[in-house]
C-alpha cells in the first residue's frame, strides 16, 4: 500500500502500471475466460489502485478501472444521433424463406458459393459505443435507429465492458456495437432478492436489461449482472486498416478486449446455414443467455457493400427465428397438485395453444403469492410461456380482455388429496401438505425418506423396492415396513427368499433408533438432521415434543417461527399421530435422551465453520461433534464465527478467516479441544 510519502510522478507510474495489469486480467477473465491470477490478488491490485488513487485524486482518469461508478444521477437522457444508422434485420421463419434469402444473395453476386457468419440473435438491448484513442467516450442506444440515448453512465458500469481497449494499434475513431443481455443465472438471482425484498421482479431478462440501462442512477445499472457481446462496428476512422472477412473482424475486436459470443461461426451456403440453425435450436435451453434466433451475414464485407440495403435492413444479412416461446390463449380451470413432497402447486388448465414447437394445456402458476400478484381468473386471456422442457407457465394477463364478474381465485385451505391442512412456509410463499406421513400424494417419497441411511437407515429398501412395495399395495404408510410378510417380499421382482429374509433383518435391526433419528425420518418439512437433534435433546422424548405447542418450540435453539409452525402443523394432524403410534406398536423405539440446558453444554454460544477435508473422521461427523457439544455449526464465514476447523484444501473460507481475525484451528487443535470438553 502507497504511505504518504509516494512521490506524484511515482504515483502516476504506479497507477498506469496498475490499469495496465488490471486490464489485462480484465481482458483475460471476461474476453479469453482464460484468468491467469486468483480473484484476491485481482482484489488485491484493485485496492492497491483505489488507495493510490484516493491519495492523488487529480490523476484519476475516466478510463480507469475505479470509475465504472462514479457518475451521478441525470435528471434526463440526452439524444445521440448515429453517424451510420443502427438497422434492423429481415426476418425468416422457414427453411424455404431461408433458401429463397439465400438465393437473393447468389443471384445478386452471380456466384453461387458464399460463405456467412452465424451467430445466435441474442434477446436483449442494441447498443453503440464509441471508443476514442482506445478509451471509452460515448454508449448509446439503437433508439429508432437514427437517434438514440446517451446511457455511457449505466453502460460504463458493465464490467465486461472495456473502458480501455486492448493492445497498442487500434483506430482513432472506433466504434462498436453489440448486445447488452442479462444472464440467466444472474436474471434468476436477482429476481429471487427482489421477491424476498418484497419489491417488483421483472418478467424476462430482456426487460431487465433494458430497464437497467435506462436508470438515470447508475448505481442502480452497477447492482444488476449485465453483460455484452459485440457483432459489428460502426462508424470508423480512415486511418483503421480492417480485415475483410466479418468472422476476422469479430476476431480483431475480440484482440482489442470486446467480447464476441463463442457461438460465431463460418458457414458455407443454405446447408451450412440451416445445420447451424438446427444446432443452435436443439441446444438453446443449454445456453446460459436467452436467445430468439441465429444471424446470418454474408461473411465478405466487400460483398456486403455490393448487396446494400432494401428499405431499412441491409440485403446481406437476416435473422431465421426461432419457434414462438409466448403466445396467448384462455385459462379455463385453476387446480391445485400436491408433490412428492407435499408442495402444493396450483395449475392452469389451459385451451390447447400451439407454443415452443407443441400443444401445450397446462401451465404452473407456482404459488399463492403468484397467483396474487398476476391477479389471474379463470376465463382471462393469459399469456404463456415455454422454453424448451421448462414447465410452461403463465407470464401475464390480459387484463382488457377480462369478462366482466370474473372472481378471485380463492386459495384451498386444505390438501385435495388427503384433507390434511395446508401450511405455509418461507415466510408464506410456499404451500404444503401437513400429512406427510397419511397423503397417498406423498406415499413414496416419505419411505424413501424413512428409510434413507441418515434416517432409519434401512439396508436395502432403495427407491425401486420400494415402488414395487407400495404397487403391490403391501405398504400403504412407512408404520407397514415394520410388519412386511417374507413371501410376499420374496415374490417381488428381482428378490428371492434370501434377499427377502436379508431386508426382514435390516428392518429389525433399524426398529432400534434413536430420538433424533426417528424425528427426521419422519420428514418433517423444513427439520433437518441439526434440528432433529436440537428437538430430541431440548424435550428429551417424543411425548413432551408432540405436545409442545409453538411458543415451547421456540425456545429450540436454531428453530424460529416458521419452522415451530411446521412441527407444531405436523403433529397435530391425527393421521401422523396414527401412524406414529402404529409404529411405535409394531416395535419401533428408542431411548430417552437425558435433557441438558444449552448452558450446560461446552461449547454453547460458539459458532464453528468446517472447511477442506478432515484424515480421521468426515466434515458431517465433525459437524455432528460440535452440534453434540453445543456448538453452532455455518456454512459461511463471517465476523459472528468463532473459529474455522481447516482440513486439507480448505479453500476461500480459511483466507476469509484470516482476513476477519477469526481463530483458525487445525485438525490436531480441532480434536483436542472437542476431546478435551466432552
Amino acid at each position: 500500500m502507497p504511505g504518504s510519502k509516494t512521490s506524484r510522478a511515482d504515483a502516476g507510474k504506479k497507477i498506469h502500471n496498475l490499469r495496465e495489469q488490471i486490464n489485462h486480467h480484465n481482458y483475460l477473465y471476461y474476453v479469453l475466460d482464460k484468468p491467469e491470477i486468483p480473484d484476491a490478488e485481482y482484489d488485491r491490485l484493485f485496492r492497491e489502485l483505489q488507495a493510490l488513487e484516493q491519495q492523488f485524486p487529480d490523476l484519476v482518469t475516466v478510463e480507469s478501472p475505479t470509475q465504472r461508478v462514479g457518475a451521478r444521477p441525470l435528471s434526463e437522457f440526452a439524444k445521440v444521433r448515429h453517424s451510420i444508422p443502427m438497422l434492423s434485420l429481415s426476418n425468416v421463419f422457414e427453411d424455404n424463406e431461408l433458401a429463397e434469402f439465400h438465393r437473393r444473395v447468389t443471384d445478386r453476386l452471380d456466384t453461387d458459393s458464399i460463405r456467412y457468419t452465424a451467430e445466435p440473435k441474442l434477446d436483449g438491448l442494441a447498443i453503440s459505443i464509441l471508443y476514442e484513442d482506445g478509451v471509452l467516450v460515448r454508449a448509446a442506444t439503437r433508439g429508432d435507429g437514427e437517434t438514440g440515448e446517451d446511457v455511457s453512465h449505466n453502460v460504463r458500469t458493465i464490467e465486461t465492458v472495456p473502458l480501455k481497449l486492448q493492445g497498442k494499434v487500434f483506430p482513432k475513431r472506433l466504434e462498436v456495437r453489440g448486445e447488452v443481455f442479462m444472464p440467466l443465472a444472474g436474471f434468476e438471482a436477482m429476481n429471487r432478492r427482489y421477491r424476498e425484498a418484497g419489491e417488483k421482479t421483472f418478467a424476462n431478462p430482456r426487460n431487465a436489461a433494458a430497464g437497467s440501462l435506462r436508470q438515470l442512477d447508475p448505481r442502480i445499472a452497477a447492482e444488476r449482472p449485465l453483460e455484452i457481446y459485440f457483432y459489428a462496428v460502426g462508424e470508423v476512422s480512415t486511418d483503421a486498416v480492417l480485415p475483410d472477412s466479418h468472422y476476422d473482424l469479430l476476431q480483431q475486436l475480440r484482440s482489442w478486449g470486446l467480447r464476441i459470443c463463442p457461438e460465431v461461426r463460418q458457414v458455407d451456403g443454405y446447408p451450412g446455414c440451416l445445420e447451424y440453425y438446427r444446432d443452435i435450436l436443439k441446444r438453446r435451453d443449454t445456453l446460459p443467455y436467452e436467445i430468439d434466433g441465429v444471424v446470418y451475414k454474408v461473411d465478405s464485407r466487400q460483398q456486403q457493400q455490393e448487396l446494400g440495403f432494401i428499405s431499412r435492413a441491409p440485403r446481406w444479412a437476416t435473422a431465421h427465428k426461432f419457434p414462438a416461446q409466448e403466445e396467448m390463449t384462455v385459462l379455463e380451470a385453476i387446480d391445485v397438485q400436491v408433490g412428492r413432497t407435499g408442495a402444493i402447486t396450483p395449475v392452469a388448465r389451459l385451451q390447447p395453444v400451439f407454443v415452443g414447437g407443441v400443444t401445450v394445456t397446462n401451465a404452473t402458476l407456482h404459488n399463492r403469492d403468484e397467483i396474487e400478484r398476476l391477479d389471474v381468473r379463470v376465463g382471462d386471456t393469459v399469456v404463456i410461456r415455454r422454453a424448451g422442457d421448462v414447465i410452461p407457465e403463465v407470464l401475464s394477463v390480459v387484463t382488457s380482455k377480462r369478462k366482466k364478474g370474473a372472481r378471485k381465485f380463492k386459495f384451498p385451505a386444505h390438501c385435495p388429496v388427503c384433507d390434511s391442512e395446508i401450511v405455509y412456509e418461507r415466510d408464506g410463499v410456499v404451500a404444503r401438505c401437513s400429512g406427510g406421513l397419511y397423503c397417498d400424494a406423498q406415499r413414496i417419497q416419505s419411505i424413501i425418506h424413512f428409510a434413507s441411511r441418515k434416517a432409519m437407515d434401512i439396508e436395502g429398501l432403495g427407491d425401486k423396492l420400494v415402488e414395487q412395495l407400495v404397487d403391490k399395495e403391501l405398504i400403504h404408510d412407512i408404520s407397514d415396513i415394520f410388519v412386511l410378510n417374507k413371501d410376499d417380499v420374496a415374490a417381488l421382482d428381482r428378490m428371492a427368499d434370501k434377499s427377502a429374509e436379508n431386508l426382514l433383518n435390516a428392518i429389525t435391526r433399524a426398529s432400534a433408533t434413536t430420538l433424533n433419528r426417528f424425528l427426521f425420518s419422519l420428514g418433517i418439512p423444513l427439520v433437518g438432521e441439526a434440528t432433529a437433534l436440537a428437538l430430541a435433546k431440548h424435550f428429551g422424548n417424543l411425548d413432551e415434543l408432540m405436545k409442545a405447542g409453538e411458543e415451547p418450540l421456540l425456545e429450540v435453539p436454531d428453530v424460529g417461527p416458521i419452522v415451530a409452525e411446521s412441527i407444531h402443523a405436523f403433529f397435530h394432524q391425527q393421521h401422523n399421530q396414527e401412524v406414529i403410534r402404529r409404529l411405535q406398536e409394531r416395535g419401533v423405539h428408542w431411548p430417552d435422551v437425558e435433557v441438558k440446558s444449552a448452558e450446560q453444554l461446552p461449547l454453547a454460544g460458539k459458532t464453528f465453520v468446517v472447511t477442506g477435508t478432515l484424515s480421521s473422521m468426515s466434515r458431517s461427523e465433525a459437524k455432528q461433534a460440535l452440534l453434540d457439544l453445543g456448538a453452532k455449526v455455518a456454512g459461511s464465514v463471517s465476523k459472528k464465527t468463532d473459529y474455522v476447523v481447516v482440513g486439507a484444501d480448505p479453500g476461500s473460507k480459511a483466507t476469509k478467516a484470516e482476513e476477519l481475525g477469526v481463530a483458525i484451528l487445525d485438525e490436531n487443535q480441532f480434536l483436542k479441544m472437542i476431546g478435551s470438553v466432552a
